[in-house]
């Protein structure tokens, strides 16, 4: 059945349009009239801007949110975080990974992503095992995108050593680690699962350089189709690290050894040489920034004025999920670039543009190209996913404001405050800013925290 919506403003493929009626048919946009009044039994709503993607995300550690906040006793970094993340995720059983990610995945949609890449590496079991189904848990994760209503891409993740060079894996890695033929019939088992979802993908992710040999991770690009993330360079150790077993930079070697282009994502890419940002841009592949995740753990800051300059893609995604929140990684990206270089609208582009327009058109454009692995229109078109945010006019950071001077102030300003309402795939999925079934996937998220935390 077609849904029929009529909005004050909305973003389209062309540009900013008023007074737009737009028709909801099969789970995408069927029609679009500007500069049209609403008939009787249309649903009437504020601004309408297209649903972002979340390109990276590790849902069950949204569980670990403020539990790793305490000063050890020497320098805390990704390393020592990851030590409590590893004992934390020991004890964690299917069904609290499916009341943790159904939650994580409700909070995306009220802050306005409506599809996420979650990049799954909790395959087996306590004893690390494979399960009876050895996608278990990515059908777990399935089963949470489809309460929550949201978009899924689903990044299983191969992950095999523990360090450069095919070093064995810790004890603290059983969960995660697949040879080549396990990961095959674990990606098989998790395919009919990921789509039964409307609009479910299935993509490869080698973890990164460090958990993956070379060969390891050409033989997977070549045996699966669809988008391709993998870790890069999020840390000054890894790149050391790197170095000391290659000779070549984590950027460097992958861009020297496989055809990286439009296919692929390279999560993070924090730390890149001026001729690596350059490369990585000319090559079409999106870089995928998590930039609250990257605060919160202390990585560092991605090389965006020069790699934007040199017209790379980029998205956001918010992979630890500490905190949740669209507009905030786009902010957290921007404020990143103008406490390094001193200056204000680092990434706005030309002259007179709009910091918050650049960004968040950055955003959806990279994001649907690294998730659905295919090009979409710079807003809202007909045949597009019916993906659709509405942000709230009366809003107090909202009022007045109109066009680009929107998306300004929902990035810089409101956040996800002014989301009112959230179509994911044509359903409604967020009132009011509440997602519709909040009080019920809350519920199952405590009680699951409560025994994981006892």
């Amino acid at each position: 059945m077609a849904t029929n919506l009529w909005f004050e403003q909305a973003l389209l493929a062309g540009g900013w349009a008023e007074r737009v009626r737009i028709e909801l048919e099969g789970g995408r946009i069927a029609r679009l009239e500007p500069d049209t009044p609403p008939l009787v039994d249309d649903l009437r709503c504020g601004a309408a801007i297209p649903g972002l993607c979340n390109l990276h995300s590790h849902a069950f550690q949204r569980a670990m949110a403020g539990l790793t906040e305490t000063k050890g006793a020497g320098p805390d970094s990704f390393w020592t975080w990851r030590d409590l993340m590893y004992r934390f995720v020991a004890r964690m059983t299917p069904e609290q990974l499916q009341a943790i990610t159904a939650l994580a995945f409700v909070e995306m949609l009220e802050t306005g992503f409506t599809r996420v890449g979650e990049f799954h590496y909790l395959h087996h079991d306590l004893d690390g095992r494979a399960y009876d189904d050895p996608a278990e848990m990515s059908v777990r994760v399935a089963a949470a995108a489809d309460e929550a209503g949201i978009g899924l891409t689903l990044l299983p993740v191969f992950y095999a050593h523990a360090g450069f060079g095919g070093e064995p894996p810790e004890p603290g890695q059983r969960r995660f680690i697949c040879d080549i033929d396990r990961y095959a019939e674990l990606a098989a088992a998790a395919a009919p699962a990921v789509r039964a979802l409307p609009g479910g993908r299935l993509g490869v992710a080698p973890h990164s350089l460090r958990a993956a040999t070379l060969n390891q991770i050409a033989a997977l690009v070549s045996a699966f189709d669809g988008p391709v993330h993998i870790h890069a360079a999020e840390q000054v150790r890894e790149v050391e690290d790197c170095i000391a077993w290659s000779g070549a930079r984590p950027v460097e070697l992958l861009l020297d050894r496989f055809d990286v282009g439009p296919r692929w994502c390279l999560v993070h890419a924090t730390h890149m040489t001026w001729d690596e940002t350059h490369r990585l841009a000319a090559s079409g592949a999106v870089a995928g920034l998590c930039p609250i995740t990257e605060a919160n753990l202390g990585d560092g800051v991605f090389p965006g004025r020069d790699f934007v300059a040199a017209g790379g893609r980029f998205g956001v995604g918010s992979d630890s999920n500490v905190r949740i929140d669209a507009a905030e990684e786009l902010r957290w990206l921007e404020y990143g670039q103008r406490l390094i270089h001193r200056e204000r609208n680092v990434l706005g582009g030309k002259d007179g543009a709009s910091t918050g327009a650049a960004l968040f058109r950055a955003a959806l454009t990279g994001g649907r190209q690294a998730l659905a692995d295919e090009a979409c229109a710079p807003g809202i078109a007909v045949g597009e996913p019916a993906d659709l945010v509405e942000l709230d006019l009366q809003a107090a950071g909202l009022a007045g404001h109109r066009g680009d001077g929107l998306l300004d102030a929902f990035v810089f300003s409101t956040g996800s405050k002014a989301v009112n309402t959230v179509w994911a795939g044509g359903r409604r999925v967020v009132v009011e800013g509440s997602h519709v079934a909040r009080s019920r996937i809350g519920s199952s998220y405590a009680r699951a925290l409560e025994t994981l935390l006892e």
